[in-house]
């Protein structure tokens, strides 16, 4: 007899991740609801989501809110009050299952989401230390929504909300284990993401009104850090140095070195829109 499923629906995102996709459906198998939301995959990942034992929702964005994290949690496919939203690059241990269970059946904790450490995997090896991130994965979608900003005409990240928390109407906690995010994809598909994730940051660096908002929908962390003057310099030093990075050799110079890059991105970025502005 198979034990039975956790009270979850897990959400998982994907466009054209053949790669990944039946890896972080298997991870999510505890689950009692398995949901996939593709934006029209050109490759095989449709057939092997649906191979794996998920359900597949076809969205297709209209330019408008909801966007597609919120569009999936509140779908009527969704069957469960509990949510785990998922990208296909992540994968949950079966110690994470297990205290993901534990926490959506202790119905007297009083607690409406989750957040988990990424374990992140740069330049073929999982990172031990450097700069962490958290990410609000397991909702109760009764009370918690990601909200809706002013960034509808920005750049870059267009039809799946940016990097921003979703908004929790409760107490919220963080879980012991952490979520396995490795991306089976070459360097230069990061690289091409996060070119684009630069368009977007720089849209809000430039719109003070939006950057207000997403920086109250970030983490704690997330928001100390978006105050920081000289960021390039700042989070290569941070990851590093302070963050121990360099215990993880090559890897950990060469993640702290992209991140680095990446904020020098958003700068130029800003640089580029604001010198256009005078332009005109």
């Amino acid at each position: 007899m198979s034990p039975a499923k956790a009270p979850v629906t897990a959400v998982i995102l994907t466009k054209n991740e053949e790669r990944a996709i039946a890896r972080c459906v298997a991870a999510a198998s505890f689950c009692d609801q398995i949901l996939v939301v593709d934006s029209h995959s050109t490759d095989c990942t449709v057939e092997i989501a649906e191979a794996a034992g998920a359900t597949v929702l076809a969205f297709t964005w209209n330019g408008y809110y909801p966007k597609k994290k919120q569009w999936g949690m509140q779908h009527e496919a969704v069957r469960n009050d509990w949510v785990l939203h998922l990208d296909a690059d992540e994968v949950v241990s079966g110690a994470l299952a297990k205290e993901i269970t534990a926490a959506v059946t202790n119905t007297d904790a009083g607690v409406v989401a989750y957040e988990a450490r990424l374990a992140y995997f740069f330049a073929g090896r999982l990172l031990k230390h450097g700069h962490q991130v958290r990410k609000r994965i397991l909702l109760d979608r009764r009370y918690v929504r990601f909200p809706e900003i002013d960034d509808l005409d920005a750049p870059g990240i267009t039809e799946v909300e940016g990097h921003y928390q979703p908004v929790a109407s409760g107490p919220v906690q963080t879980l012991t284990e952490q979520l396995l995010h490795d991306d089976p994809d070459p360097l230069s598909t990061w690289i091409e993401r996060h070119n684009k994730y630069a368009g977007w940051e720089a849209h809000l660096r430039t719109h003070d009104e939006v950057r207000t908002r997403v920086r109250r929908a970030r983490s704690l962390q997330g928001r100390i850090f978006d105050r920081l003057p000289g960021k390039p310099l700042g989070l290569f030093l941070y990851s590093f140095l302070v963050r121990l990075g360099f215990l993880d050799g090559r890897a950990g110079f060469d993640y702290a070195y992209a991140m680095a890059w990446y904020q020098w991105l958003i700068n130029a970025n800003v640089r580029e829109s604001l010198e256009g502005r005078r332009g005109h």
